[in-house]
């Protein structure tokens, strides 16, 4: 019902549009503190290392080698907002000119297009989409 609210809401302050996202939870929101308690934990038992090449995380937009910067933020961005927009213009911005989308769905594709028309853009939601995409980047 607060969804439908806040729909309401955006669309009377004059959005475009606002539609339901089917998500099984509420993430990047304090609603997830619990599991970002759980995750600290989790994280805290794992060893990592620097990271080569850089990750730009959602949390920052910025690029990120150490490894525990990349943990607080794999923790930080359970809760926080996801800066989406800002992370593809980095990225780009670092050169980034081929992004994969790893999962079923192809939402996130259709988002860096927008954000980066020149950008290539692959998927991997089903075996076709993966083959397609393994074959362009050979």
């Amino acid at each position: 019902a607060a969804v439908e609210r806040v729909m309401a809401l955006a669309k009377a302050a004059g959005a475009k549009r606002a539609i339901p996202l089917p998500v099984s939870a509420p993430f990047h929101c304090a609603l997830m503190r619990s599991a970002q308690e759980k995750m600290t934990k989790v994280l805290a038992a794992l060893a990592m290392k620097k990271a080569s090449p850089a990750v730009v995380t959602n949390v920052g937009a910025e690029p990120v080698w150490e490894a525990e910067r990349l943990r607080e933020a794999l923790v930080s961005q359970v809760v926080a907002p996801v800066r989406w927009v800002e992370s593809v213009e980095k990225m780009g911005e670092l050169g980034v000119t081929t992004f994969v989308e790893v999962g079923p769905g192809n939402v996130l594709s259709g988002l860096v297009r927008r954000i980066s028309p020149g950008a290539r853009v692959f998927g991997t939601a089903d075996r076709e989409a993966l083959l397609k995409t393994a074959r362009a980047l050979m």
